[in-house]
C-alpha cells in the first residue's frame, strides 16, 4: 500500500509539473504577437493590476515577454534535449558492444568533451554555426551528451554479463538484433530519466549564451534577451524588468528537474518505497 501510495504521488507530480510547462509553452506561443506590441503611453510602469510584471522602456507588456521567451526556451530545451539523449544512446551504446578501438575513440570523446566547461563549448560551437537559433541547438545539442553517454555504457556493460545476452551470442544472433531485443528495453529507463534530467541544462545554458550575446538574436523575446536588455535598467529601479523573467525561469528550471526525480521515482520501484 505504501509502494502505491508512492508511485500515486509520484505520478500526481509528474503529471502536474508537466501540465504547468505545457500550459506555459501553449499561452507563451499564442502571446507571441502580443509580446512584440509597444506603447510608449505606458512604459516603464511598475507591476499592477493591469500588468502583473509590469512594462518595459517601450511599453512591451513583461508578462507576455516573459511567457513567451519561456515557451522559447522550452522548445530549444526540448530539441536539445532529444537530440543530446539520442547522440548519448547512439554512442553509448556503441561503445559497449562494439568495444577495441571504438569504445577507445568514443570514450576520449567523452572525455575530452567533458574536460572543457559546457558553457565555454556551447559558446564556441553556437559560433561556429553563426549563432541565432541553429547555432544554439547545436551548441547546446553537441555539448550535454557525454555524461549519459557514459551511464548507458556502464549499462550495456553490466547487461552483456547476463546469461541470456552471453547465450545469444553464442548462438549466432548478430549484434542489432541483441541490442534492439535485449539491451534497448532495458536502457529506456536510464534513457528517459536522462533526456528528462537534461531539460533544465539546456534551457539554462541557452539562457546564458544568449545573455551573453552568442544565442539567440536580440529581435527575439528570449529570456537571456529580456534579461541582457535590462541590466541597463536596474540602476534606475526597473527591478521588475529582471526579477520576474528571472524568477520564472527559476521556476521552469525547477519543474524540469521535478519532472526527472518522479520520473525515476515511478521506473525505479525500490525508490518508491523511500
Amino acid at each position: 500500500m505504501k509502494a502505491w501510495n508512492g508511485r500515486k504521488n509520484a505520478l500526481f507530480l509528474l503529471a502536474a509539473a508537466a501540465l504547468v510547462l505545457c500550459a506555459v509553452a501553449v499561452a507563451g506561443g499564442l502571446l507571441g504577437e502580443q509580446a512584440m506590441v509597444t506603447d510608449f503611453t505606458r512604459k516603464n510602469l511598475a507591476p499592477c493590476g493591469q500588468f502583473l510584471f509590469g512594462t518595459d522602456w517601450m511599453g512591451r507588456d513583461m508578462l507576455s515577454r516573459t511567457l513567451t521567451g519561456l515557451s522559447l526556451s522550452i522548445r530549444i530545451g526540448l530539441l536539445t534535449a532529444a537530440v543530446s539523449a539520442i547522440i548519448a544512446l547512439a554512442l553509448g551504446v556503441a561503445s559497449a558492444v562494439c568495444g577495441g578501438w571504438v569504445d577507445g575513440v568514443i570514450s576520449w570523446c567523452i572525455d575530452l568533451v567533458m574536460g572543457i566547461p559546457h558553457i565555454l563549448l556551447v559558446m564556441l560551437i553556437s559560433l561556429a554555426f553563426g549563432k541565432d537559433f541553429v547555432g544554439v541547438v547545436a551548441g547546446v545539442a553537441l555539448s550535454h551528451w557525454p555524461s549519459l553517454a557514459r551511464v548507458i555504457r556502464g549499462e550495456v556493460l553490466q547487461l552483456r554479463g547476463a546469461v541470456y545476452v552471453r547465450t545469444a551470442e553464442k548462438l549466432g544472433v548478430p549484434r542489432l538484433a541483441i541490442v534492439r531485443r535485449h539491451l534497448l528495453p532495458h536502457l529506456l529507463p536510464q534513457f528517459l530519466t536522462g533526456l528528462v534530467l537534461q531539460f533544465p541544462h539546456a534551457i539554462l545554458h541557452e539562457a546564458s549564451v544568449t545573455f551573453l550575446g552568442f544565442g539567440l538574436s536580440p529581435e527575439q523575446p528570449a529570456i537571456g534577451v529580456i534579461l541582457s536588455e535590462s541590466m541597463s535598467y536596474l540602476t534606475t529601479g526597473k527591478w521588475w524588468l529582471a526579477v520576474f523573467p528571472g524568477l520564472s525561469l527559476v521556476l521552469i528550471v525547477m519543474l524540469f528537474a521535478a519532472m526527472g526525480e518522479q520520473l525515476r521515482r515511478l521506473l525505479d520501484p525500490a525508490s518508491v518505497h523511500a
